[in-house]
């Protein structure tokens, strides 16, 4: 009987440490978000579609909430030109944003990397055999893990990075997606769901 006391106070524990996924998109609207830009945010059919406005200039959506330590899910389709982003830990104004993207882009461009704007680039790339993971025109599950100084990045099922970085360890900051500039670009978005660590 001791024993089993001392693993349910273990499984208490352990239950309380954890804590629970909540979904960032509802599917039906754009609460808990804020757009920055005039690029299109909007719902359709369930799914959040990012699309180029008239002005063909950067755009995001950035959640309301500052997220340090998560595990942040979602999948991701593209059409036309397809380049976007994920943004972590990251502060806006205006357009211009500071962070650092998990890059979403057409195929042999680098989707699953990290980069810095406004600082110091490519952080780092996938390996090269890796490109290919990417299903372009169709849907992909990407997973981000960001605790620390550590971020690992997984593009379906497929681990794409894991290195760790000081300054990242540092920052704390917005999740946002991204649409690149130069017009033409339409990605849409779903199952967008976080766990902080």
């Amino acid at each position: 009987m001791k024993n089993t006391g001392i693993l349910l106070a273990l499984l208490f524990v352990a239950l309380v440490g954890c804590k629970s996924e909540s979904n960032l998109f509802n599917g039906k609207d754009l609460d808990g978000w804020q757009v920055y830009g005039t690029e299109k945010w909007y719902v359709e059919d369930g799914l959040l579609v990012s699309e180029s406005g008239p002005d063909a200039e950067y755009g995001y959506l950035a959640t309301d909430k500052n997220y340090k330590d998560f595990e942040l899910e979602l999948e991701f389709l593209q059409e036309a030109d397809g380049n976007s982003g994920v943004f972590f830990r990251s502060d806006i104004e205006g357009t211009k944003i500071s962070g650092w993207q998990v890059e979403v882009a057409p195929p042999d461009l680098h989707t699953g990397g990290v980069y810095e704007s406004y600082g110091r680039g490519w952080l780092i790339k996938p390996e090269a055999d890796k490109e290919n993971v990417l299903n372009y025109g169709d849907w992909n599950k990407m997973k981000i893990r960001v605790e620390g100084d550590k971020v690992q990045t997984w593009l379906n099922g497929e681990e794409m990075v894991n290195f760790s970085d000081e300054k990242i360890g540092e920052a704390n900051g917005k999740i946002a997606l991204q649409i690149h500039d130069g017009g033409g670009i339409k990605v849409s978005w779903r199952n967008i769901k976080i766990r902080e660590l």
